[in-house]
């Protein structure tokens, strides 16, 4: 298959995931393919390329007589994406405990301080609090990254768009939720600088456990 058509069916995938995750596209509507192509802006080949992907990462399916419809967040999605959130961080958080430098464990301390500093003296501003939303979704690709392994990369991605469609107003960071996951992340790095693997991997379980405890409203 020719460099281009791989480049328009990435293009398709990307943009069709960020029109979902802005909820341009709802959750368990259903579409055509020349739908997807208005709402893509992409031509009905790249369309039709991306379908079998997105089908493989359980975002969309095919109804017969109905069309394609999109994912729908039930207590098992929720129950699948944080377990294999958990399985992989952990993972994770065991390799990044003894190959991350002290500089950059530094640096993300410090980042996170400041932070925490900035909401509870000026307040939670839109800014900070994006920011903060991506320091957190750094964070933890940054870790998975860090295993050097393609497969996981590219399943961890794919989980975590499930993650942000569950439940988004409850998994998102809140501006009273910014202070509790700097501590949360502040008690994982700290782990980190002090090299224990055992109260790293304790410190995420805490902080995994508490975003699922939102998404399913315990």
């Amino acid at each position: 298959m020719a460099s281009g058509d791989m480049t328009l069916r990435e293009q398709a995938y990307e943009t069709f995931t960020e029109q979902l995750l802005n909820r341009q596209i709802q959750l368990g509507q259903f579409l055509s393919q020349r739908e997807l192509v208005k709402l893509t802006g992409m031509p009905l080949g790249a369309i039709r390329e991306m379908i079998p992907r997105l089908e493989a990462d359980g975002l969309i399916r095919t109804v017969p007589n109905r069309g394609l419809q999109i994912v729908q967040v039930d207590l098992g999605l929720i129950r699948n994406a944080f377990q294999l959130r958990m399985v992989l961080e952990r993972e994770a958080v065991r390799n990044f405990v003894s190959t991350a430098t002290d500089e950059e464990l530094r640096i993300l301390r410090q980042m996170h301080v400041e932070t925490r500093h900035a909401a509870l003296t000026s307040g939670v501003t839109p800014e900070l609090l994006a920011m903060a939303q991506q320091m957190d979704w750094h964070m933890h690709d940054r870790m998975i990254d860090a295993l050097d392994n393609q497969i996981i990369s590219a399943i961890y991605r794919t989980n975590a768009i499930k993650i942000r469609l569950i439940r988004n107003e409850d998994t998102r960071m809140l501006p009273e939720l910014l202070v509790s996951v700097m501590d949360e992340h502040l008690a994982l790095i700290d782990a980190l600088v002090a090299r224990d693997g055992p109260a790293a991997e304790a410190a995420l379980s805490a902080h995994i456990d508490s975003a699922k405890r939102r998404a399913v409203r315990i």
